[in-house]
């Protein structure tokens, strides 16, 4: 066999499962589990927005050993509230893809939590086991 296997053409679409790109795939990771929860909380999350970026901003003062995973933006008069995962320290730490959408799911339900001031146990039942 000679070439890329799954390089685009009449026998392997552009939009096939094996074509996506690391950025793609953890894109439908995220906002499969976002919209799974949002069906549990649609009157709260109605008007969240979610985003994807590469990597936090963090400015030259930043002391942490740690980086951050995702931020919560607050609505302002100009804009929805907005929920941000970044990208790659979620997937540096996730050696699978089961582990990946564990973690995204912990994240995701952890920062949901917190705006909406319950528990993650009460944000998605999985929350414990990741499953």
């Amino acid at each position: 066999m000679r070439g890329p296997a799954f390089q685009p053409g009449p026998l392997a679409p552009n939009r096939v499962p094996a074509y996506r790109t690391e950025a793609e795939r953890f894109d439908l990771i995220a906002v499969s589990v976002v919209g799974d929860i949002e069906d549990r909380w649609p009157d709260q999350l109605s008007r969240m927005e979610l985003a994807v970026e590469e990597i936090p901003l963090l400015p030259d003062s930043w002391a942490a050993e740690t980086v951050p995973l995702a931020s919560f933006v607050d609505e302002t008069a100009t804009s929805p509230p907005r929920l941000v995962l970044f990208r790659r320290p979620i997937e540096h730490r996730a050696d699978t893809r089961a582990d990946l959408e564990a973690l995204v799911l912990t994240v995701v339900v952890e920062q949901l939590a917190d705006f909406l001031g319950v528990t993650p146990d009460d944000v998605h039942p999985d929350y414990e086991t990741g499953d």
